[in-house]
């Protein structure tokens, strides 16, 4: 399953996330969504999980959390169907 992590600070690291979510399950691809001229993070992450129990566990624990001074969001991720790309959950 894949999730959307948001509200992050800019300075959160995938390391960061791997450290925070990696204690709920095995990680396959995590994404941390950076500005193309800058390179500075844009306060977001797509993370997907091997397994859906996992990713659900997370969510569950993490979602309002407060990480590193504030407070996050945490949902499974939706695929726009127009041009197949992945977005906030609802």
């Amino acid at each position: 399953m894949k999730l959307y992590v948001g509200s992050l600070q800019y300075s959160t690291s995938e390391s960061d996330l791997r450290t925070l979510f990696g204690t709920f399950g095995e990680i396959q691809e995590l994404s941390l969504v950076k500005d193309r001229n800058t390179g500075e993070s844009k306060g977001f992450a797509f993370i997907e999980m091997k397994r859906n129990a996992d990713a659900d566990k997370a969510i569950k624990a993490l979602n309002g959390s407060v990480f590193q001074g504030r407070n996050i969001k945490v949902n499974q991720a939706q695929t726009n169907a127009k041009n197949k790309r992945w977005r906030p959950g609802m």
